[in-house]
């Protein structure tokens, strides 16, 4: 029964948030492997170029480095597919939810360094070894700044304006709250801050400090209210 409970702000429950997070991820890996085919393609491709056979020694390093690293972000992009099939219908979505973020998390990673030995590779075959070293450090400099730096600085702006917004919000409510009376009392004058506060307080005082007394009943004159009983 507690997995069918509301639990977050959006009114979801657990297994709720768990396929939203899971579509949410499959959206994001089908924008990361449209670049790793590309590049996969790419490396298979340049070993059965009539140039391939020219390369030296550091360059066919960097191409089977990178051709490699290719091949295992591929794998980790497409581990959470094959993670959620083999436990389909385990009741294990949101270990799968975990699971599957971490791996995607590493495969950004490695995808960084498969981008970078690719522009390295081609940058030295066309233009020399210091322009290819220029490339890709450039390229791993802007993988890191874009993909791990920026969602830091935009965390911690977040965190700021949400630890900025709750304090005023917190201190306007009960000064509201309490204002309320005040002011209602303000309007009849028996408030500190009213100009009519003493009167205010001196005939509420007067009211409250005795037993209030009612009126007599008025006597009536019996002569006046007796019947006569005088024979005419």
């Amino acid at each position: 029964m507690a997995d069918h409970r509301p639990c977050t702000a959006r009114g979801e429950t657990p297994l709720q948030r768990a396929d939203r997070n899971f579509g949410e991820l499959l959206q994001e890996l089908r924008v990361t492997q449209t670049g790793v085919q590309i590049l996969f393609a790419f490396l298979l491709s340049l070993a059965f170029t009539p140039r391939f056979p020219d390369l030296d020694t550091v360059q066919r390093a960097t191409y089977v480095s990178t051709l490699l690293l290719a091949v295992l972000a591929a794998v980790l992009f497409t581990a959470p597919a094959a993670l959620h099939r083999s436990l389909f219908q385990q009741g294990a979505k949101a270990h799968i939810v975990r699971v599957s973020s971490r791996l995607a998390t590493a495969g950004m990673g490695v995808l960084v360094f498969a981008f970078t030995g690719a522009v390295l590779l081609v940058v030295d075959v066309t233009t020399g070894r210091a322009g290819g070293l220029a490339a890709g450090a450039t390229t791993l400099l802007l993988c890191l700044g874009l993909w791990g730096l920026l969602p830091r600085l935009v965390r911690r702006r977040t965190a700021a304006g949400n630890a900025s917004e709750e304090p005023a919000g917190d201190a306007d409510g009960p000064r509201g709250a309490a204002g309320a009376p005040d002011a209602a009392a303000g309007a009849l004058g028996g408030t500190a801050g009213g100009p009519y506060a003493g009167a205010g307080r001196a005939s509420g005082a007067s009211r409250s400090t005795g037993p209030r007394r009612l009126p007599e009943p008025r006597r009536r004159n019996p002569a006046r209210t007796a019947p006569s009983t005088r024979r005419r």
